[in-house]
């Protein structure tokens, strides 16, 4: 991204602005992950409202202020190896293509269990990256009273016919139609959301994000995916007559004896975990489902801080 000779001069003497700072923090945030970004996704991710144009000039003003680096069309914090952390995306990138074909066709598969009205990719494949460690995150949303008994359904099928394997099949967040809204407010929940991939069922991933408009105060830039390349809900006579099957007093038995098993096997599992930590990390109400027993929320934040607070006492600056 080239800037023209006569605006150099203004940009070197220009102290930092807003959507300069605006940029370091999203540099500072995706840092953590050794992710460098291109401008399109710093615009994407930015915590401020601003033009591409903008980002355009501020960007190559970082550059030869020294803040940041520039590899190709990526960019970095000066004080990263811009050529290895950009290698590294580009073949993260071509790994998260393939891998994506897959996901979307178990996104199908799953589609067709009981009870599912909409599935999201998450986790870093959602950001275009994907490595030999990489697993594909589903987030998925059910019918109000059957979460329970579907993420069972779920559950049972990864680890009888899959072995348990995380690496096609990790279904680790579930809500239904009817609480839709994620509680945990903040810059990492904003990115999981925004940059979520719906691979089924339009209607509930728009609806998602209307709940979720919260999301618009850390990343204001953001729209949502195009609902033209989301697989329509699947409505097949199997899964009509499961579902009718387990529709009365039958299924609202079974999803309660599901979640009460299962809230008891976890408790069990993990009481080292207080009340807070353990609902943080693996939130369990009738109408949601979160497994994250490794509190990578917690320490993704914690260490975002930490990076801010370092690279504001380095240069000297405030970031506010």
């Amino acid at each position: 991204m080239l800037i023209e000779p006569e605006y150099k001069e203004k940009i070197i003497n220009e102290e930092l602005n807003p959507c300069s700072k605006a940029i370091l923090k999203t540099l500072l945030y995706f840092d953590i992950f050794q992710y460098p970004l291109p401008a399109t996704d710093i615009y994407k991710y930015l915590p401020s409202s601003v033009s591409p144009e903008s980002i355009a000039l501020q960007l190559n003003n970082l550059v030869m202020q020294g803040y940041i680096k520039q590899y190709m069309p990526f960019y970095c914090l000066a004080e990263c190896d811009a050529k290895k952390y950009s290698e590294h995306r580009m073949q993260g990138t071509k790994n998260a293509e393939k891998l994506l074909k897959t996901a979307i066709r178990f996104s199908k598969f799953i589609s067709y269990f009981p009870f599912v009205r909409g599935i999201c990719l998450s986790g870093s494949l959602s950001k275009g990256y994907a490595d030999e460690k990489s697993d594909i995150d589903y987030f998925i949303i059910t019918t109000p009273g059957r979460l329970w008994l579907c993420r069972t359904m779920l559950i049972a099928f990864k680890k009888f016919f899959l072995f348990n394997s995380h690496k096609y099949f990790c279904v680790n967040y579930f809500v239904d139609t009817n609480n839709l809204e994620i509680p945990d407010k903040n810059i990492f929940v904003a990115t999981e959301l925004s940059s979520l991939i719906p691979t089924y069922s339009a209607e509930h991933y728009s609806r998602l994000m209307q709940v979720n408009d919260w999301l618009n105060n850390h990343h204001p830039n953001f729209k949502p995916v195009d609902e033209n390349k989301i697989l329509p809900e699947n409505r097949s006579i199997l899964k009509k007559s499961a579902e009718w099957l387990f529709n009365g007093k039958i299924g609202e038995w079974i999803d309660d004896k599901c979640f009460k098993l299962t809230l008891k096997a976890w408790k069990k599992k993990f009481d080292h975990f207080d009340s807070d930590e353990f609902d943080l990390r693996l939130r369990s109400r009738k109408n949601v489902s979160k497994h994250h027993p490794n509190g990578f929320q917690e320490k993704v934040l914690k260490e975002y801080e930490k990076r801010l607070r370092e690279f504001e006492n380095n240069y000297n600056i405030s970031l506010a």
